[in-house]
């Protein structure tokens, strides 16, 4: 609970405001949310900084443009990640593949102290991951990184990425298999 005793307002109180024009309002739908999908972005887009800067962007740009079109039939965190995902398409389809920043997953194992071993492992670990994330087909890599890194449930996955549930579970099923495979040396 906030200092002033008052309870943070939902997100579809925020939508109400912003649909008013209230540009706080936005803004704080923009705080609570941008950091998740800028984290979604950079992965979708191979660790450019500056190409998920401007996924990103544009997807809140649509985001306050189309709010009057959002009808609450998903979250509104679902609805933007699926915002996300049709930028980062449009960029990657418009674009050369760019470098890979090798410290992209670094936040998803726990780093050793004080023990200079493992972090070697542990950066080849990371590394090995993301070499396999990459090799990935799009949709299989999207689906894992909503399920496994930003939590969102099957239904969610698949309203964000506009397909159905069941192709959700293939790309899961196939994604994790392969990256299973590929990393089976780190078991």
């Amino acid at each position: 609970m906030p200092a002033d005793g008052l309870e943070p307002a939902t997100d579809a109180a925020l939508v109400r405001a912003a649909r008013l024009g209230d540009d706080a309002a936005f803004g704080e739908l923009v705080d609570r949310h941008g950091p998740g999908m800028l984290r979604y972005a950079r992965r979708l887009v191979g660790g450019s900084e500056a190409d998920a800067g401007e996924v990103v962007q544009e997807a809140f740009i649509s985001a306050w443009k189309g709010l009057d079109s959002f009808r609450g039939d998903s979250s509104l965190r679902t609805w933007l990640f699926r915002l996300v995902h049709r930028r980062a398409v449009d960029l990657i389809r418009h674009r050369r593949p760019t470098p890979i920043d090798d410290d992209l997953l670094s936040h998803v194992i726990r780093v050793a102290d004080d023990n200079p071993l493992q972090d070697v492992m542990d950066s080849e670990l990371l590394e090995a991951l993301q070499e396999a994330l990459d090799e990935l087909p799009w949709n299989q890599r999207a689906a894992w990184l909503l399920r496994e890194v930003e939590g969102l449930g099957y239904d969610e996955i698949a309203h964000a990425m506009g397909t159905t549930v069941g192709s959700v579970r293939g790309h899961l099923h196939r994604g994790r298999r392969q990256l299973a495979e590929r990393m089976a040396r780190w078991r």
